[in-house]
């Protein structure tokens, strides 16, 4: 019998003989363990309880012969032998006097072998031996490590940040904080999975901690995103005092001739990919029709080309950086803003207390993030009919308003002149697939789509933005493992933005990610000549760039689903004359094309603006839709840890509804905007649903 045979019958003799002894006590630890789990589990506890008898006897100075005498203990107790586990967990104890299951499980035994007072002595010498693990003791070590943790990703360690968030997050899985940069490093390193529990977490505690942008990420649930926002603004923004903060009423506009006071509150006005994307629109501004004033919250941006630019196009620029939420607000009332507008959502330094102040009749959400603020106090979000038809706007907690397309660019971005292929380290002659999507787009599944396109394909290379040495190196092994050559992945250093955006124009094709698809990064490509690849799914964050290459008149390289989007990668790189066709037609349709037209785009704005002024005015402005969240949260945790790639939307909304159908039947739920209607109800009391 070998070490590693656990599929033998259990009639097989109990472990004994001078070989078998001899194999057993030179196994590794790990296989150890297997060997005797398996025993347990093919119900030979008998076997797996010798198997650790004889390793012990022959490794005492193993340093985790305490693990093993532990193990040993359960297996034993498992046997009904108390007296041996007993002697082991003592044993186990003497190695490691401080290891607290261990006393745990010795209490216990006692309790069971009719002994009461020795089980809380034996308890309370652990209570005594832990003595300083007070609560005060407990927050400060929870702080310090999530301080840790901060600095060392600030510090681009993220491999050290990470190890000290997850020992913030087994000391403490219910405080989300650390959990929540947790998950978003390991996106930003392609680790995959990228949730693993443990004995002191569980996958739903690293579910609850994560950000909604982060979500956006992992899944294309656009219901759990939507709920998720609304658990992350309860538990971020709560409820503040508000009492001494009057709500504006709105200031009569429609048919005066005076202009409309328009605010645009971000983080990001300046050298940022937001920044990049609204400066012309800021710039194109009807100033007859709008009067717009700009709070930048983020930090000091010195000689800034986008900052500067923009303080030259608005009517007033504020910097709110160092004042509280509520002074924020108050400034913001004081200016009479009519509508406010929130570039940030829930990204990097938002601010979005201030809306909780309501400092403005109407907040609008717009630009800066893909998704719903499920909030009570953002009324309506600006998006385009691609990525919002009419049919999706279930998903979202505001009214949904529409401009030609949602990403805005700038038409007077300076582009370096275009560099060769040995300049940028790229093969000449190779067929170039590339994908400049930050790294904690890029998950386990896109990788795997984006290895059969180059398994399928000979001579091509994959050029990728490069996400630091371990992590490029990470990815490396990743194509090794799936038959790809590690040398077919070329990464590509950060470089000044004119000189990014010429070299994107050497690739062939670019890959979008799923489920969180290119932006800004898009329009870039886009705007220098490259083809994007991609496909819709149901999420804001999944359906972005398929709007974006719609706007640039070329639908063919927009695809229905994963299958048919390798199948087309493939294709346009076997057929270089249909590749080149499609890179003509995107060429004479770029200056026309609705992503372009940034003066239409400016004078739409101002007209929903004034719509939403005119809705006000009329007592229409909409109140979010925020009915049974709490329950769609619940079933969305369930859902997603299917984390099923890509489905039809009638296939997901089924398993939505087939939740909520049960979760009717044990509490009935109220009607609501979204799944669970009157007409659901009703359909499914007749038994149509």
């Amino acid at each position: 019998m070998t070490t590693n045979d656990t599929s033998a019958p259990t009639s097989a003799p109990r472990i004994d003989g001078t070989s078998v002894v001899a194999g057993i006590q030179g196994l590794p630890l790990a296989d150890l363990l297997k060997l005797a789990e398996g025993r347990t589990a093919e119900g030979r506890g008998a076997d797996a309880a010798e198997i650790y008898k004889v390793w012990i006897a022959f490794n005492e100075g193993h340093p985790f012969l305490h693990l093993v005498y532990f193990n040993y203990s359960v297996t034993l107790r498992q046997l009904g032998d108390i007296a041996g586990s007993i002697h082991a967990l003592r044993a186990c104890l003497k190695l490691d006097p401080q290891f607290g299951p261990a006393h745990i499980n010795l209490g216990r035994a006692f309790e069971d072998g009719g002994a009461a007072a020795q089980a809380i002595q034996q308890w309370r010498s652990f209570v005594e031996l832990t003595a300083d693990s007070t609560a005060d003791r407990l927050a400060h070590r929870l702080m310090a490590l999530q301080h840790i943790g901060r600095v060392m990703e600030n510090a681009g360690l993220l491999d050290e940040a990470e190890t000290a968030l997850w020992q913030a997050i087994e000391l403490r899985p219910d405080k989300t904080e650390a959990g929540q940069h947790w998950s978003a490093l390991r996106q930003r390193q392609c680790k995959w999975p990228i949730l693993v529990s443990s004995d002191h977490v569980s996958t739903r505690q690293l579910l609850d901690a994560m950000s909604p942008l982060a979500l956006a990420c992992y899944s294309d649930d656009p219901l759990f995103q939507l709920a998720k926002a609304y658990r992350y603004n309860k538990s971020f923004v709560g409820r503040p005092d508000v009492s001494g903060f009057a709500r504006r009423k709105p200031r009569r506009k429609s048919g005066t001739g005076q202009r409309l006071r328009v605010g645009y509150v971000s983080s990001d006005l300046r050298d940022h990919a937001v920044g990049f994307a609204l400066r012309e629109v800021l710039e194109l501004h009807d100033k007859e029709s709008v009067e717009v004033y700009a709070y930048y919250c983020g930090e000091p941006a010195g000689n800034d080309a986008t900052q500067a630019r923009m303080k030259a196009a608005v009517d007033c620029w504020r910097d709110i950086a160092a004042v509280s939420d509520m002074e924020a607000a108050r400034q913001i009332a004081a200016d009479e803003i009519d509508i406010l507008i929130d570039v940030n959502g829930y990204t990097r330094s938002a601010r979005t207390k201030i809306f909780a102040y309501r400092p403005a009749p109407v907040i609008v959400n717009f630009c800066g993030y893909p998704g719903s603020m499920g909030s009570p106090f953002h009324q309506y979000m600006i998006a385009d009919d691609h990525i919002v038809p009419p049919e999706n706007e279930i998903y979202y907690s505001e009214k949904v308003l529409r401009i030609a397309c949602s990403q805005p660019l700038d038409r007077k971005r300076v582009i370096a002149e275009k560099p060769g292929r040995a300049e940028v380290g790229l093969p000449e002659e190779a067929f170039v697939f590339a994908c400049f999507n930050g790294m904690q787009k890029v998950t386990e599944g896109t990788f795997a789509e984006w290895m059969r396109i180059l398994a399928t394909t000979p001579g091509s290379v994959l050029w990728l933005l490069s996400g630091g040495d371990s992590t490029d190196q990470r990815l490396r092994m990743a194509a090794e493992n799936a038959g790809v050559s590690a040398e077919r992945l070329v990464f590509a250093p950060k470089a000044p933005n004119a000189k990014h955006l010429a070299r994107i124009a050497a690739a062939d094709l670019f890959l979008d990610t799923f489920p969180y698809g290119a932006h800004s990064t898009a329009a870039d490509a886009l705007t220098v000549g490259l083809p994007v690849l991609t496909f819709p799914g149901k999420s804001f964050a999944a359906r972005f760039c398929h709007s974006i290459v719609a706007a640039a008149g070329v639908p063919e390289t927009i695809c229905t689903d994963p299958e048919h989007y390798v199948d087309t990668a493939i294709a346009l790189a076997k057929d270089r004359e249909r590749l080149a066709g499609i890179r003509q037609a995107l060429a004479v349709a770029r200056e026309a094309s609705v992503l372009r037209d940034i003066p239409a785009l400016a004078r739409r704005l101002e007209a929903l603006f004034w719509q939403m002024q005119e809705e006000c005015e009329r007592g229409e402005t909409p109140v979010p839709d925020l009915r049974n969240l709490d329950v769609y949260y619940e079933i969305g945790t369930e859902l997603v840890q299917e984390n099923t790639a890509f489905s039809q939307d009638a296939v997901y909304r089924r398993r939505y509804l087939e939740k909520l159908a049960e979760w009717h039947d044990f509490s009935p739920l109220q009607h609501d905007g979204r799944l669970w209607t009157e007409a659901t109800a009703q359909g499914r009391a007749r038994g149509q649903v």
